[in-house]
């Protein structure tokens, strides 16, 4: 990545650490937001617990759907699992078919309020991109390859696990990027059902006409979202040029 492509991301980085570390450095730079009574930085809790337990949704509940969507795509990718593709698609769809506000009015009667509905949306909603990349990238790795790798004798599982896997790699970590931004955005509704998100800033912010909340709430997710998907993006890089090798 070139300098000046690093650098935004690196004054991004800074200001979001600094902001995390002293909101009240920051008071004037939303001040004149608010009204003059009103408080012009989040004062109803902490804003860099709330932002760990953000990204500890966001990061648990993808990597639940990335191990469960992998499986169903290795599944489905075999000859012998080849006949529950549609069964799996249906699956990995109820994340999209529903929206995730519906996916926790279902969760919550079941499992009351709190973080469980949420981490159960976010799974749900997380699942078909991995799933779909997983399954196009194993079914795109080239016939020649797996023909001069079964000429030299090695066994299904050698092939899997040495040749389609490796190379299916890069598209793989594609499909967790970008389940892992959306769900940086879809975590916020969880502070609906009392889970413990960046929600909560937003929320507060509507219910007392407070933009600087509003905006504050905002900002830090979206600041996340764009560091993480910088993070995956780099892995991503990284794994492709270790294929190519």
């Amino acid at each position: 990545m070139s300098i000046w492509r690093l650098a935004p991301r690196l004054i991004l980085l800074v200001l979001l650490v600094g902001f995390l570390a002293s909101p009240e450095s920051f008071e004037f730079v939303f001040k004149p937001l608010v009204q003059s009574n009103a408080p012009a930085v989040y004062n109803q809790g902490s804003l860099a617990s709330l932002t760990f337990l953000h990204v500890r949704m966001v990061l648990l509940s993808t990597a639940l759907a990335t191990i469960v969507a992998i499986l169903l795509a290795i599944l489905v990718t075999r000859p012998f699992g080849a006949e529950f593709l549609p069964l799996a698609r249906t699956v990995v769809n109820i994340g999209q078919t529903f929206p995730p506000v519906a996916v926790l009015a279902l969760a919550v009667p079941a499992m009351g309020f709190g973080n469980g509905p949420t981490l159960v949306a976010l799974f749900f909603y997380a699942l078909l991109p991995i799933f779909e990349n997983t399954m196009t990238a194993l079914t795109t790795v080239p016939q020649s390859v797996t023909d001069a790798a079964k000429g030299s004798g090695m066994t299904p599982s050698q092939i899997f696990w040495q040749i389609e896997l490796p190379l299916s790699l890069p598209m793989i970590v594609g499909g967790i990027k970008i389940s892992t931004v959306i769900g940086f955005g879809t975590a916020t509704i969880g502070s609906t059902v009392a889970a413990k998100t960046l929600g909560e800033v937003i929320i507060a912010g509507l219910q007392s006409n407070n933009l600087a909340f509003i905006l504050q709430g905002a900002i830090l997710v979206a600041a996340l979202a764009i560091c993480l998907f910088d993070l995956l993006s780099l892995l991503e890089r990284r794994v492709t040029t270790w294929r190519s090798s």
